[in-house]
């Protein structure tokens, strides 16, 4: 699938009309074009310059995207759809201040009875020529309607921009009209009374004004969703890392992430992100995989092991090879797979392109045949015409404009009041046909941190003596597992004695010394090589059973007892699967923890099916397969 920016889009009719235009490319399968991002992809083998071209041939500009540009997202530090939104925000701000006064001498005056200044009291003319003056204002300041709108009607393109140009320039051009009728009737002596009415039902200033100012309201409505629409994609892409440490001729490099080749050695310390997937050659470590699988506890890497791009190394040394690099990343093939996504488009949108299409110029067609119908019949021109322009000014696509990126608003701003992120339209109109409620695990069901859950001490210790040493131990650590140690004992007050040569044993634990005591705080591995037998081996196998991780803490090879550690479920979750059960909805859990753990959960929930092990893209398949079979 390849991506596309595109540029001179204003509505649902430049949209379809884009999308006609390239379907119609040799080579096409398929295109989807996006009027909230600018942006297109295209399936098929035609070639970019083609697609490019036909999109010209529309009225329209057209550019190939890099990955890190995909759905309208910039990898430049000047965010431009900040920008757009400032720009609209001085637009709406200028028309509304020209604007509000115009209301005021038309509608405020007329209808409400609000005061004028003295010299405009019965001085229609004079009336007339400030609502000519503060309509001009206002068009001009909205002045990119009229330059697309009337461009897409001479290339027979017409557009909704096209809508407003029309309602908005005759509306003004026959008020103009309607000023120097006025100023005929002064030179011939005509009555006031005879200006009153001219002056009360034949201008339309404040009509003119009123619907690029309403638009533009559409417009920065559109563009602050735009924003939000594609917040999550921008944060994906700022987990690229930037930087990577190769090694060159025996040398370590400090080098820009994008250099790195495929069978180049990298080295990663603790705290540095890993800049390509690759293979370990040398060293242990925790890796931090949070960003790719969402899983909060470290996975311990060792030689032979795999590593991905943007995860995090935590504690130890690594060397590794270069595996996939670049596009070839897992990291770039799930903003693939999220971009993608985002380029589709549910039925009932499709439908809207279609009659969007076939809107504007219906519209037009039915305005100029109102204005014919009307002359055959004896009206005069000047009633004609304002039967004509009547038509124009109300099928003007104010509704259009507002309703949708007000509707999609609302429910986002709802949805985010209540914890649920909507990521389109489309999604929001679905959600209420779902019949499957699929969960991840790590941070929706559970809290994505691990916390202390036991705390157990041997029978050679107790729990004081245990909280004690496992403090002093952990509080120099970095591991996750230690921090929630940390955490507990600082919750419950505990003391810590300081420690000495304090060292991290990579996929094993740590080890320090207080005094003359040496301590260890080990996973079951290491525990068991320096402590014979214990009863609390077995217990912890039980907890591990539980989707628990035990850490074992031992002072002179004395066992002082074991602490267990897991992502617990937060409190909420097993109310909320039992109320979406309750909607009728099947409740699946996917995860990329291990089966054990994520057993254990979907016990204590009661969903009706989990799957564990899963990777990113195994999630999406899953996602496809619902959908396809229209749950």
């Amino acid at each position: 699938m390849d991506h596309y920016n595109i540029t001179g889009m204003s509505c649902a009719a430049c949209q379809s009309r884009v999308e006609k235009a390239v379907r119609a490319v040799e080579g096409v399968s398929d295109c989807a074009v996006s009027l909230l991002t600018n942006t297109m992809s295209v399936n098929g083998n035609a070639d970019s310059s083609v697609v490019i071209a036909a999109v010209e041939k529309a009225g329209y500009g057209a550019s190939l995207q890099g990955q890190s540009e995909k759905i309208g997202i910039k990898s430049e530090k000047k965010d431009k759809g900040n920008d757009e939104i400032a720009g609209l925000l001085k637009r709406l701000a200028f028309s509304l201040l020209f604007l509000i006064v115009l209301m005021y001498i038309t509608m405020g005056h007329n209808m409400l009875g609000f005061p004028l200044p003295p010299y405009f009291v019965h001085n229609h003319l004079g009336l007339t020529l400030a609502q000519l003056l503060l309509s001009a204002a206002v068009l001009i300041i909205n002045g990119r309607f009229f330059t697309n709108g009337f461009r897409s009607l001479v290339a027979l393109n017409p557009n909704m921009d096209t809508l407003v140009a029309l309602g908005s320039s005759v509306s003004f051009m026959w008020s103009i009209y309607i000023f120097f009728s006025m100023c005929k009737m002064i030179t011939d002596g005509a009555a006031n009374m005879a200006l009153m009415d001219f002056y009360h039902n034949e201008l339309y200033f404040e009509s003119a004004a009123m619907i690029p100012a309403l638009i533009t309201v559409g417009k920065l409505l559109e563009a602050i969703s735009k924003g939000k629409t594609t917040s999550a994609l921008r944060g994906l892409i700022a987990l690229k890392p930037k930087r990577a440490r190769l090694i060159i001729n025996g040398i370590e490099k400090n080098v820009d992430a994008s250099e790195v080749k495929t069978g180049d050695i990298f080295v990663v310390k603790p705290g540095e992100s890993i800049p390509a997937d690759g293979t370990v050659t040398e060293g242990e470590s925790a890796v931090d995989e949070s960003a790719l699988t969402g899983e909060s506890i470290p996975v311990e890497k060792m030689t032979g092991d795999t590593v991905s791009a943007s995860t995090i190394n935590k504690s130890g040394y690594l060397k590794c090879i270069a595996t996939r690099v670049g596009e070839d990343t897992t990291l770039s093939k799930i903003i693939k797979l999220v971009t993608d996504a985002s380029a589709t488009k549910a039925p009932i949108a499709k439908t809207a392109d279609k009659v969007s299409g076939v809107f504007v110029p219906i519209v037009i067609v039915i305005s100029i045949i109102v204005t014919v119908v009307w002359l055959i019949f004896g009206a005069s021109l000047s009633d004609a015409l304002a039967r004509g322009i009547s038509v124009l000014v109300i099928s003007c696509p104010c509704a259009l404009g507002l309703a949708t990126p007000v509707a999609v608003m609302v429910g986002n701003g709802l949805g985010a009041k209540n914890g649920i992120l909507i990521k389109t339209g489309e999604a929001l109109e679905t959600i209420g046909k779902i019949k499957t409620a699929v969960l991840d695990k790590t941070g929706t069901i559970t809290r994505g941190a691990p916390e202390v859950t036991d705390i157990i001490p041997s029978e050679y210790s107790d729990r004081d003596e245990l909280l004690r040493t496992a403090y002093s131990l952990e509080r120099k650590s970095e591991h996750p597992l230690a921090a929630a140690v940390v955490r507990e004992c600082e919750r419950l007050n505990i003391d810590y004695d300081e420690t000495d040569s304090f060292t991290a044993l990579p996929g094993f634990g740590v080890k320090a010394e207080i005094g003359s005591d040496t301590i260890y705080g080990a996973n079951i591995k290491n525990t068991r090589e320096r402590i014979l037998n214990s009863e609390l081996f077995e217990t912890g196998e039980t907890k591990a059973q539980e989707g628990k991780t035990p850490l074992y803490f031992t002072k002179n090879d004395r066992l002082l007892g074991m602490i267990c550690v897991a992502d617990v479920i937060k409190e909420s979750s097993p109310e909320a699967v039992k109320e979406l059960k309750a909607l009728g909805l099947k409740v699946v859990m996917l995860t990329g923890d291990n089966r054990r753990v994520a057993k254990t959960v979907a016990n204590e929930l009661g969903v009706d099916e989990y799957r564990a092990e899963v990777l990113p893209e195994d999630k999406a398949d899953f996602i496809k397969a619902e959908h396809e079979a229209g749950r």
